[in-house]
Order: structure tokens, then sequence, then C-alpha cells
């Protein structure tokens, strides 16, 4: 009886639920990493199977050293080719007429000699009741005239034909200045368009007053246009080799150097540069300019530069078929796409040059 009663309590005791003590519940939490999958090792190496390259679209590519150009970064500015864009300008104060078939919208092509928009001079009361003063006198001067002229011819026998002529001259003047003094009064001034392009800018709306030299218009051929980077050393612009334009959401592209001021502006040299395909007007683009000098380095996509928590600018490389290593390198422009390693890589060194973010993001 006693062994049963014995047995029946240490049964109770198993049934009883525990609890563990503070620090010692694990909760929720996930499941560890498995050894096989993507991780980052303690001395700052990446583990990556295969099969997770392959998914992350990871590629590599051995770099060998050459001899690669000094090249130096420039801050540029989309600006119009002077041969190939103009302004259109009022000389007159007056109010804007738009032209038959309407004033232009931006991005509207239009050729050259196209009338853009009509401006009305702006006469004041005075001028203009001065102005229709005159041509009231010219008007009598000329009725005058012409009766004097049809006298003449009617005794043409006995006038000499000096008198007659000099009559005739006297009417063809004084409608002359009739003329003059009307278009004056009710005559308008065509804007034109200087070249054939787009209308890059308008500042123009149906009966709006404007003043000499506003600007009304500017026209702009988006196939020719110029970029100006600013050179803070002057012996920049002796020794261009090549240039590169780099632009958000445009492909690297070749421009040709044209030449640069020989006056500093803002302790900034001037330099132009043609070329460059879809660009608007006053973009801020960088300029990659390459010297005719060269350094010993290592050529890497763009693409492969990376930051790592001290912000240090690394690339990752394939040190074994499933580890990746970062290296701390130094870099300068190379022609927009690449970049030069001047330190920091070996030659062979597999650099990856494509999937690197992804790399980067193992943790």
């Amino acid at each position: 009886m006693k062994r049963a009663l014995f047995t029946a309590l240490l049964g109770g005791l198993f049934l009883v639920p525990a609890w563990a003590g503070p620090g010692h519940d694990h909760g929720d939490e996930a499941a560890p990493v498995t050894a096989g999958g993507p991780q980052r090792q303690p001395d700052g190496a990446v583990f990556l199977p295969k099969a997770a390259q392959r998914q992350m679209g990871v590629r590599t590519l051995p770099v060998n050293g050459a001899a690669l150009p000094r090249s130096q970064e420039l801050q540029g500015l989309v600006v119009m080719d002077p041969n190939a864009g103009g302004k259109v300008q009022a000389t007159q104060a007056g109010r804007l007429v738009a032209p038959p078939q309407g004033l232009p919208n931006l991005g509207q092509r239009v050729q050259r000699g196209q009338v853009l928009a009509y401006v009305e001079p702006a006469a004041g009361a005075l001028e203009r009741s001065t102005q229709n003063a005159q041509v009231a006198e010219l008007k009598s001067q000329l009725g005058l005239a012409e009766k004097r002229q049809v006298r003449l011819q009617a005794l043409s026998d006995t006038v000499p034909k000096r008198e007659i002529e000099a009559a005739e001259a006297e009417v063809a003047g004084l409608k002359a200045r009739i003329a003059a003094l009307g278009q004056g009064l009710s005559g308008r001034e065509a804007l034109v368009a200087p070249v054939g392009g787009v209308i890059a800018a308008s500042n123009a709306v149906a009966g709006q007053v404007v003043d000499a030299r506003e600007l009304v218009f500017e026209v702009v051929d988006p196939a020719r246009m110029r970029i100006e980077a600013l050179a803070y050393d002057v012996a920049t612009a002796a020794d261009v080799g090549a240039a590169f334009l780099v632009a958000p959401g445009v492909q690297p592209q070749t421009l040709r150097f044209l030449g640069s001021a020989t006056r500093l502006r803002e302790q900034a040299l001037p330099m132009n540069f043609g070329g460059g395909q879809g660009l608007a007007l006053g973009q801020a683009v960088r300029v990659v300019v390459q010297s005719r000098t060269t350094v010993k380095g290592h050529a890497v996509p763009a693409q492969a530069l990376m930051k790592n928590p001290a912000n240090q600018t690394i690339v990752w490389v394939k040190q074994a078929p499933e580890r990746f290593v970062p290296k701390v390198v130094l870099t300068q422009a190379l022609d927009g796409a690449q970049v030069a390693v001047t330190q920091g890589l070996e030659d062979g060194d597999r650099v990856v040059v494509q999937g690197a973010t992804l790399v980067n993001q193992v943790r």
C-alpha cells in the first residue's frame, strides 16, 4: 500500500509543468543558419556555396596590371552650342501676339526662319498722338502736292519738264513718309527662329507685355550639345589625351576636347568638350579627363567597387571556389565605365564584377 502511494506521488511530480528561469527562455527564436548557407566568417570573408553564387549571378574576372592613363574627374555642365542654338529676344517693348499656327510648345521642332511670335509695339498715348498729327500734316501736304502735279502735267507744253519731275518726286516722298509713320503705328516685329532645332525654353503667353532684349524663346539642337567643365589645375588643359562623359541614366560616352579658356573664372579654368547625347540643357554631369601620362594599375568595372563598414573602398576577390575576401583598394577614374585600381590588387586576382552588391550584403 505504501509503495503504491509513493509511486502515485512520484508520477504527479513529473506531470507538473516546468518553467525556465530568466535568461533561459528561448522564446520563438528562428532556427540557426545552417553551416551550408551563405554567411560572413569571423575574419570578414564570405562563404558562398556554388548554388548561391549561381542564384545571385556572381561573376568574377581575373585582372592583370597594365600601364593606364592618369585620369581625373571634373564637374561639368551641359551648355548650348553657339553654332546650333540661339535665343529669341524682342528688340522693342510691346505685346506678344501669336502667329496663325499658335505659339510653339516646349520640345516642338522648328525650322530656321520660322515665325514663332509677333511683338506689337507699345507706344504711349502722347507718342501715338504726335505720330497721328504728323501723319495728318503729311496727308495735307500730299493733297496739295498732288493737285500741283496735276496742274503742271496739264501745262506740260509750256512748263519745263524739270518742274513736273520735281512735283512727282515730292508726291512720292510724301507717300513714303506717310507709309513709314503708319508702319510705326500699326507694324509689328516678327520673332523668328535663328536656327533649326527644338524649343528648349519658352516664356511666351499671348497678350504678354515684354521689354526690349527680354528672352522669349530658346532654340537648341539636341544632337549638338557642349559640355563645359571646370579644371582647378591649369596644367590639365595642356595634357588632355581623351575625355569621357559620366551622367546618371546615360551610358558613358566619348567626348571631343574643343579647347579651354586662357582666363580663370572663379579660380577655375573652363574647358569645352563636344558630344553628349540624351542630355538636357543645364544638366550637371561628370567628365573624366585622361592625360597622356600613365600609371601602373588594374582596370576593373566601376560596379565592382563597394564600401565596407569603415567606409573604405573595397573589391571582393574570389580566394577559393566558395570563399570571397574583401580587399581595400585605392582607385582613380579611368573612362567612366571602368576605374583604375592603383593599390590593393595583385596580378591574377579574380575580382567580383557582377553581383558584388549581394556579396557585400551577406552577414
